[in-house]
């Protein structure tokens, strides 16, 4: 960091001091001169979060982040991609295309039982705890989503001054420890959430079962983060390490689930309540849509999370090898919603991944409503992907709580460069939806998405994947679904 500046400035000192003995130490001197103004200058500056905390050292940058900075996104001589590759994929583009909005597509979030309904945009800032990422780097993105007017969910880290400050919309996440709404022995505590939930800030409630890079077990934040700042937010103790449990306390069951929902949704005085999941067993997900019938109770949003999903924390043993990635998981929640009547209830929203317009047009074409993004909101902030994320020793001061580190990321910068992020990949996938003759996300359909699937064979994503028709599983079960169908149980996972 600064030794190999200081280094510099006192060799060049040195020699400057030695350059009346002889004319051949100014050869020596210039150099380490340039060198020392180099790395004063990456000291001043407030773009790059790795040259602040590295002077010369950072350089040259380990990611460049064009969308972010405001580049075009241009493809010179073509894509690289092999486009004749088994598993290919692309849209399909209309000899007729329509003009592209004035106006970014926004979609409405909230079900018959919803007194406050949503406009959520098509990209959002996916769920990152206060905690996991630093002080500096929450209120980033809560301002970029501020001034790009889209939503910025809270992760299960509570709600901070950070995620107050910046004045963007948030979705207030909670997770198995309750954090921000926790008694002091672990469980709900239904007071403190709603008291919370009626903060103008928190526009939607969300209740995570489970993440993409670690489904089945919870959250971990090493000690060395939990500061006392960290602590008071969640209500855990100082300086030790923060172990989420793997499960709920406050239900075990999915006619249970479907309760709470409803619960929560009442405590928060009827704003937009829904959950998250990383889906797993299709019969399970099954059975929370009996109880959803069942009930009379359906969540106003449901945030899909493929196993492609990172996180800091997430076990070895479970990368890319726990859980349904995000094809899959949205297409099996698409269709139960759809075979049990419920689909125009709920929105989608899906999170693995999204980094590009395309991304963005794919899961709409897959059976999402709306898309969030969390490695590419941290690019925007100038994550660098050092994957130091559990040791607080973050390099662009994105997820650390060393206050050295910290100041290195100027929110000001940031902020606008999470919203650049935003705009322009949101323009992509617009234009995307231009050129194949939709003005509207709601047109698109899974005969627009095509994957090779072989040398000279190319199939439809309404050819690859069974798509379900509305109710068609309360009438008669299709015979690939009727075994989980018969099988899911309201009253038991």
């Amino acid at each position: 960091m600064l030794p190999l500046l200081l280094v510099a400035l006192g060799a060049a000192g040195a020699l400057l001091l030695t350059g009346s003995v002889s004319a051949w130490w100014w050869c020596a001197a210039g150099p380490l001169l340039a060198l020392t103004a180099l790395g004063g200058r990456d000291l001043a500056q407030r773009r790059d979060s790795v040259l602040r905390n590295y002077p010369l050292t950072g350089r040259p940058p380990l990611l460049v982040h064009e969308r972010a900075g405001g580049a075009g996104a241009g493809e010179p001589f073509g894509t690289e991609r092999d486009v004749y590759a088994d598993g290919h994929e692309y849209l399909e583009p209309s000899v007729r295309p329509v003009e592209m909005p004035d106006e970014p597509p926004v979609v409405r979030v909230g079900g018959p039982d919803c007194a406050q309904p949503y406009d959520m945009a098509l990209l959002n800032v996916s769920a990152m705890s206060f905690g996991a990422l630093s002080p500096n780097a929450v209120l980033a993105l809560n301002r970029g989503a501020a001034l790009g007017r889209f939503a910025h969910d809270t992760g299960e880290g509570g709600l901070s001054d950070h995620h107050l400050r910046g004045g963007g919309d948030l979705i207030w996440e909670i997770g198995t420890g309750y954090f921000g709404c926790r008694t002091s022995e672990g469980g709900f505590e239904a007071r403190e959430f709603a008291d919370k939930a009626a903060l103008p800030e928190v526009k939607c409630v969300s209740l995570k079962l489970s993440q993409g890079a670690g489904p089945g077990t919870g959250g971990v934040l090493p000690g060395a983060k939990v500061n006392a700042e960290i602590a008071r937010a969640r209500g855990v103790p100082e300086g030790r390490t923060v172990v989420s449990p793997p499960c709920h306390r406050v239900f075990s069951t999915p006619r249970e689930l479907v309760r709470f929902i409803a619960r929560m949704r009442e405590l928060a005085g009827g704003k937009p309540t829904g959950f998250k999941l990383c889906v797993g067993s299709r019969r399970q997900f099954l059975a929370v849509c009996k109880a959803m019938l069942a009930e009379g109770v359906t969540p106003d949003f449901i945030v899909v999370d493929g196993s492609e999903g990172g996180t800091g924390a997430a076990p070895t043993e479970f990368a890319g090898t726990v859980g349904t990635p995000l094809t899959e998981g949205l297409i099996t929640v698409h269709n139960a919603l759809v075979g049990t009547g419920l689909r125009d209830r709920v929105r989608i929203g899906a999170s693995g991944g999204i980094a590009t317009g395309s991304d963005i047009v794919r899961r709409l074409l897959q059976g999402a409503d709306y898309t969030n993004a969390a490695r590419a909101m941290m690019s925007a902030v100038g994550c660098v992907q050092a994957r130091r994320c559990h040791t607080n020793t973050c390099p662009a001061g994105v997820a650390t709580q060393d206050p050295l580190r910290v100041r290195a990321l100027d929110v000001a910068d940031k902020s606008e460069r999470v919203r650049r992020f935003q705009y322009a990949t949101v323009r992509g996938a617009t234009q995307i939806m231009a050129a194949m003759g939709v003005r509207d996300p709601g047109e698109l359909t899974p005969h627009r998405l095509l994957r090779r699937v072989g040398p000279t064979t190319v199939r439809s994503y309404a050819e690859l994947y069974e798509w379900l028709a509305p109710g068609v599983l309360l009438a008669e079960p299709p015979p690939a679904w009727a075994a989980d169908w018969a099988a899911a149980d309201p009253d038991s996972f």
